[in-house]
């Protein structure tokens, strides 16, 4: 979906802190600069102009191969905000909204930006800000009534400081993207965002109760029984790591966590694997996929979907549970239904095969790998 409104990617500046020219720095198989407009690329934003200065020779063809607009800041050597001014100058008169964002925070999810506009569309705002667990982050999406106002701001704070005028017909938008806050100012950020793009599909536990919250009370069963699942998936990859298995515990943990978070709706598994895709959490959507029914397999090896499949099966609520003692219940309360029966049971049936295959991996009874002692 394409959505008329106009990014501004601040470009121009020294790198001091980081040492090296970020805009030019290698991240997830492309450039920094390249990354940041690839985000908003792929969340319908086609207007998207750069502010360069330092080295802004160096840039121009990037951009030219980018086919996105150059904006030269022959002042940024007095600041990043001259680069906001500088940005803002080119869309006083226009009418779509903007959004502004430093290139040294690259990592934003498609997800986020999709969103804020959904929200800007829905009302008149004068500023949206995407907020994680209650701390605003970047790119703030700003009225086009507010540009030339940016442009004459003389007061303290910058952007910050111009922004506050209108605060009182601004929102806080809650999202699930943790990298609103991660900016790389320094080789230290910067090595932390090399390795968290190397997961960029796994959400972290924060961004978990931060999706859930959005979508739940807080107080909702179905987060229990999501912790506990999440639990006892770790508790058994990290007995089968310790048997030549390579499982993402990270990413075992997500999924346990956020299996249920569509589960008021109709093939709920399905659901929930569509919102985690468009929330851009691909690698936890397909095991979540798979989490209500699955085809076990005939190896001795246990599949990550295998394993979150059986955890989903040994919790009942928020409490560990046997099998025979999970499936009591529903055994007898569609006894008279075949067609629900036969379901249920090829549900038994597929779990005890999983389990059969971890006892006999780990050498131990089930009973043991879920006692919490």
């Amino acid at each position: 979906m394409t959505h008329t409104s106009t990014t501004l990617i601040l470009s121009a500046g020294f790198s001091s802190r980081m040492g090296d020219f970020k805009p030019l720095l290698p991240l997830g198989g492309m450039t920094v600069l390249e990354r940041s407009v690839s985000l908003f690329r792929s969340a319908g934003v086609e207007d998207i102009r750069v502010v360069i200065g330092h080295r802004a020779e160096e840039l121009q063809p990037l951009l030219t191969h980018l086919g996105v607009r150059g904006i030269l800041n022959p002042r940024y050597r007095e600041g990043m905000f001259t680069s906001v001014v500088a940005g803002a100058e080119t869309i006083a008169d226009g009418r779509a909204p903007f959004f502004v964002i430093p290139v040294d925070i690259p990592l934003v999810r498609t997800a986020t930006i999709r969103h804020l506009l959904e929200e800007y569309e829905e009302g008149r705002d004068d500023v949206l800000y995407p907020a994680f667990q209650g701390v605003r982050g970047h790119p703030p999406l700003i009225a086009a009534r507010h540009a030339r106002e940016i442009v004459k701001w003389r007061g303290n704070d910058g952007l910050r400081g111009a922004l506050g005028q209108w605060e009182d017909g601004s929102r806080s938008i809650a999202v699930s993207d943790g990298h609103i806050l991660n900016d790389m100012d320094t080789p230290e950020a910067y090595a932390g965002l090399l390795e968290k793009v190397t997961r960029y599909e796994i959400p972290t536990e924060a961004e978990c109760m931060a999706l859930l919250e959005m979508l739940l009370p807080a107080d909702s069963p179905i987060i229990r029984h999501g912790r506990a699942v999440a639990d006892l998936a770790l508790t058994m990859a990290g007995r089968l790591n310790r048997h030549d298995y390579d499982l993402d515990t990270r990413l075992l943990e997500a999924a346990g966590l956020l299996h249920d978070l569509a589960r008021a709706e109709a093939d709920h598994a399905q659901a929930g694997a569509r919102l985690l895709r468009e929330a851009g959490f691909g690698a936890v959507a397909e095991l979540v996929a798979s989490h209500m029914d699955i085809t076990p397999g005939t190896g001795v090896r246990i599949t990550p979907h295998e394993l979150l499949y059986l955890a989903d099966k040994l919790v009942q609520g928020d409490r560990r549970v046997t099998l025979s003692e999970r499936f009591r219940v529903a055994l007898e309360r569609h006894g008279h239904d075949p067609a629900i029966l036969k379901n249920v049971t090829n549900r038994l049936h597929a779990a005890l095969s999983i389990q059969t295959r971890l006892e006999a991996t780990l050498g131990c009874p089930m009973a043991e790998v879920i006692s919490r002692q």
